[in-house]
């Protein structure tokens, strides 16, 4: 309020105002001009309704070790070959040259189509373990490796037999270490341009050992030594018992995967 002052002097006083403000309102008018005006509750996102790894559904779940080897063997035992066969010529590979269930053997009875149609599915199904153990477990998809090699040449869904696991080792190796599918890809074709497709591949598996050993450590030498292991056996047991067994046969099957006086039938 304003008031006058004495006639004589014509000043103005200044009369102080009471305000009728509380302590505790003038605290809470500070505070909120202290916070930000936009205070909006935020919204989650994607990455937010995403569970943890490990937890009860959770689309990061991670599997076990011992899942991931059986879905590795599993997808590795699916005959793709024998099965491409069956529909296109009714023909089972087992019956056919050596037995073995292999590409070269679709070729001779399907053609090129089925061959590569089949060729694809067997070097996916090779990568199915890799996959699923992930980067951070390097020694168990290395084993993965090894399994789904070990499932395609010792097929259940075919009694035992099946065939030599190159195209399934590309696949897994794409995964787990490439420069073991450069190896085995490299030695296939030699032996092809060579027509000694056997001798070929049976160079490239013996060197596939050193080779990712080197390049990928532990894990890469786990693998290189089971994949070359689970191939190199299969050459040498076959799909069938030799027909005359003795040493020298069984050395000619390893080097150049069949009997004496057959063809080779490798993949």
């Amino acid at each position: 309020m304003l008031g006058r002052g004495s006639a004589g002097t014509g000043s103005v006083a200044m009369i102080p105002v009471v305000s009728s403000t509380t302590d505790s309102q003038r605290d809470r008018i500070d505070g909120c001009q202290s916070t930000p005006v936009n205070r909006r509750r935020r919204r989650p996102n994607s990455t937010d309704l995403v569970a943890p790894a490990g937890s009860f559904g959770g689309m990061t779940r991670t599997p076990t070790p011992a899942a991931v080897i059986a879905l590795g063997w599993l997808a590795g035992s699916i005959p793709f070959s024998n099965i491409a066969a069956r529909i296109r010529a009714g023909v089972d590979l087992r019956d056919v040259g050596g037995g073995t269930v292999s590409g070269t053997a679709l070729h001779g009875v399907a053609g090129f189509g089925p061959l590569a149609v089949a060729g694809i599915c067997d070097i996916a199904k090779g990568a199915v373990g890799p996959v699923l153990a992930g980067r951070d477990r390097p020694m168990l998809a290395a084993t993965a490796t090894v399994a789904s090699v070990a499932g395609h040449n010792w097929s259940p869904w075919l009694g035992g037999a099946g065939g030599r696991g190159i195209s399934v080792a590309m696949g897994a190796l794409l995964v787990q270490g490439w420069p073991g599918t450069v190896v085995l890809a490299s030695g296939l074709a030699a032996g092809r341009l060579c027509r000694q497709t056997g001798l070929g591949s049976f160079v490239a598996d013996v060197a596939l050992v050193p080779v990712l050993a080197r390049t990928r450590g532990r894990a890469g030498l786990l693998a290189g030594a089971g994949v070359a292991g689970a191939m190199l056996a299969k050459r040498i047991a076959g799909n069938r018992p030799p027909a005359r067994p003795g040493v020298d046969v069984y050395v000619h099957r390893l080097l150049y995967d069949c009997d004496p006086g057959a063809g080779g039938t490798t993949t």
